[in-house]
Formats: structure tokens, sequence, C-alpha cells
């Protein structure tokens, strides 16, 4: 069914980008995460128990909404299509992202204390000492990095799993946010539980932060960036968002760094609020066009 698949597409992007975020008393991630926040304690063979967490809880997921839209797309194709939309919807976010990067870099010029409060809702560093310059950096390499997890990925799982069936398509989406979560939950070096979450996180998300890189290069208009990104693309301790941060710092040519951890195009300087807000652009086109791309596999 593919005119379903592509219509489910487009309703989940269309909702995130009018709605911007689902109700959060109500939102399938929040209730993922409170089903997973148990096991987010010491136990006495914690990769064992981790293991069996990060492989039955995204399948278990995906099953159930999976099937869902499943028995909806063969009894009514356009209830089918809608409930998909909605649960994609669920999944992926970009307008929110792209919102809040811009109230940081906003904030960095007019009063940088609220900026570092505001970071928290991108990044996880402590911004205690970071200057303006450094909190703008944070913001791009969280906008990309993000449009990577948040967006590309689901919606890549989306659409591949279209190839086979609308419920296949969800449960795509599904697992592949059900693995991202776990690994934001528990992914950590300082929980042994969270070992296998992390390394699937870094299997599942190889393909969606390359393709992320991608796309980021041409919505640009510059795809020789993800060659001249691949220097750094290696030096965040991650295996994959390397690649969407690289990126973006050879697009706009600017110095993207992690205090004490990495630093990306270390020869250029930190960017300003003008190459910062035009950072976000991008990352709002790019998705765009990852949007426009999952539409036609699915379709297709």
């Amino acid at each position: 069914m593919p005119p379903v698949t592509a219509a489910a597409v487009a309703v989940g992007v269309a909702l995130d980008l009018l709605v911007a975020e689902f109700p959060g008393r109500v939102h399938p991630v929040a209730a993922f995460g409170r089903l997973a926040a148990p096991f987010d304690r010491d136990w006495n063979h914690p990769r064992a128990v981790g293991t069996v967490v990060a492989v039955t809880l995204p399948l278990l997921a995906a099953g159930a909404l999976g099937g869902l839209a499943s028995v909806a797309g063969r009894l009514w194709p356009v209830a089918g299509a809608a409930l998909a939309g909605v649960v994609l919807f669920s999944t992926i976010s970009l307008r929110m992202l792209l919102s809040v990067a811009r109230e940081v870099i906003g904030l960095t010029a007019t009063d940088p204390d609220d900026a570092r409060e505001a970071i928290r809702a991108l990044a996880g560093r402590d911004a205690t000492a970071l200057s303006p310059a450094e909190l703008r950096s944070a913001a791009v390499e969280s906008v990309a990095e993000n449009l990577a997890d948040g967006f590309v990925a689901p919606l890549l799982g989306f659409a591949l799993g279209a190839r086979v069936s609308l419920g296949v398509a969800v449960a795509g989406a599904v697992w592949v946010k059900a693995v991202n979560t776990l690994d934001s939950m528990l992914g950590y070096e300082s929980k042994p539980v969270g070992w296998a979450s992390a390394r699937q996180d870094d299997l599942v998300m190889w393909a969606p932060a390359r393709l992320t890189a991608g796309v980021l290069a041409v919505a640009s208009g510059t795809p020789s960036a993800v060659v001249r990104a691949r220097p750094w693309a290696g030096d965040p301790p991650s295996p994959n968002s390397g690649w969407p941060m690289a990126t973006l710092a050879a697009v706009l040519d600017v110095q993207l760094r992690k205090p004490g951890v990495y630093v990306l195009h270390p020869d250029e300087g930190l960017p300003t609020v003008a190459e910062s807000h035009r950072g976000v652009r991008i990352v709002g086109v790019a998705g765009l066009l990852a949007a426009a791309l999952a539409g036609v596999i699915a379709w297709f």
C-alpha cells in the first residue's frame, strides 16, 4: 500500500510542523520511558539484564503499535494511514528542536545565564562555565546530532519498513525510537545495565548519522562538506554523532567544540549569532529534504 505509507509520512511530518510536540501526559515515548525506568538500578548481573532489556522492550513496543496499525490499515486504509502518521509523529521532532535552538542562540546575545539554563533542553553538558560562543557551539552541535537521532532515524526506519507493509513501517519507526530512548536513559558508562542499549544504539544510528551528514551537505548547497568533515568526524566519543556535527561545522566554516572532549574544524572560530542561526536554518531544510526522501522511499 505505497500511497497509504507515503500519506502516513506526510501526516506525521505535518503534525510535527503544526503541533510541534505530542501532549506530554499521553506521549508514547514518555510512556515507554516509564516502562523502562524500573530497570535503571543496580543489578547483580547488569549486562545480562541490560541485554534482555535492550532487545525485548523495543521489540514489544514496535510489535504492539505495528500490529495496531496493521489491523487498522486492513480494516480501513485511511484509518491506517492516520494512525501510522500519529505514531510516526510521536517518534520524530524537528520543529521543537529548531525552536529551542533558536531560543538558546538568541539568548547568548542578550542573557547568557538564561541561555545556560535553556541549553539543558538540547545538550547534557555542564553549561555553568561556557561562554556565549561555546553555548552557541553546543546549540549548533546538538541541533545537528538531534536531527539524526530524533528525526532522520525514525523516518528511515519507517520508510524502510514501508517496503514490506504499513505495520512494519510503524514498527520500524517505533523500534528505532525505543532503541534511542533506552540509550538516552541507560547508555552511560556509570550505568553498566545500559551497555547493551548503548551498543545497540551505535549500530542502529550508523546509517542515519551518515545520511544526515549527506542531507545537511545537500541542504547547504555544498555537497563537498561531507568530505571536508571526514578528518574530524571521528573525534567525538560516539561513533556516529561526529558525522552530522562535523559536516555542519564544515558547511558553516566554524569551530564546534565540547571543552575537554573534542574540537571540530579547529582552525576556525566559534560560531557567531548569525552563523548559528544559519546553521539552524540549514538543519530545517535538511529535515524537510529527509522527510521528502522518506516519502519517496515509502511510495516507491
